[in-house]
């Protein structure tokens, strides 16, 4: 499959089938995740994979129920990702003052990109959430206070093959060369 097939096939899914995944399946996207670029190479992530049924099933109850129940259909998924932002170097988190852009959450934002893309590949679903119960899941995974958890991914074998159409902007909408229009 090319680059360009592979974006082209991704979606977020939010149906899964009970099937696991293979624990090597799962290093491979973590290598993946490895593996990205990140500002003076903080590297400031750590994924942690929730595949063991009980647990999951138990922390997936607590950190997708009240206000956060619109991603209950993550309870679904074999495995959920917690994605933890740590500190980035200091050139880097200087640089985050100076130009006031918080780059961890950008190097995070690829990492989480090249894993649910190594996913794809390996014909495993996913969905990105930013919205769960962070105090929840923070208590379950013996997470410090002082850590942050700004995306969830679920991770499943979809359960359908129907393919819903991407609906994007043009690209004349979203780009436009040596001037903003």
């Amino acid at each position: 499959m090319t680059f360009s097939e592979l974006v082209q096939k991704r979606r977020s899914f939010r149906k899964y089938s009970e099937r696991p995944i293979p624990r090597e399946d799962i290093l491979k996207c973590l290598e993946a995740a490895r593996l990205a670029p990140s500002a003076c190479n903080s590297q400031p992530w750590h994924f942690i994979v929730i595949d063991e049924p009980e647990l999951k099933a138990r922390i997936a109850d607590r950190i997708f129920s009240g206000i956060y129940s619109m991603n209950k259909f993550a309870k679904e998924a074999p495995a959920l990702v917690a994605v933890v932002s740590e500190k980035m170097k200091f050139l880097a988190a200087l640089g985050s003052q100076v130009r006031d852009t918080r780059y961890f959450l950008m190097d995070v934002g690829i990492a989480c990109e090249h894993f649910i893309l190594q996913a794809e590949e390996l014909g495993i679903g996913s969905c990105w959430m930013g919205w769960f119960d962070e105090k929840a899941l923070k208590e379950e995974l013996k997470i410090p206070k002082n850590k942050k958890i700004d995306i969830v991914i679920a991770l499943g074998y979809p359960a359908e093959d129907k393919i819903v159409p991407k609906i994007r902007k043009s690209l004349e909408e979203m780009s436009s060369f040596n001037k903003y229009t």
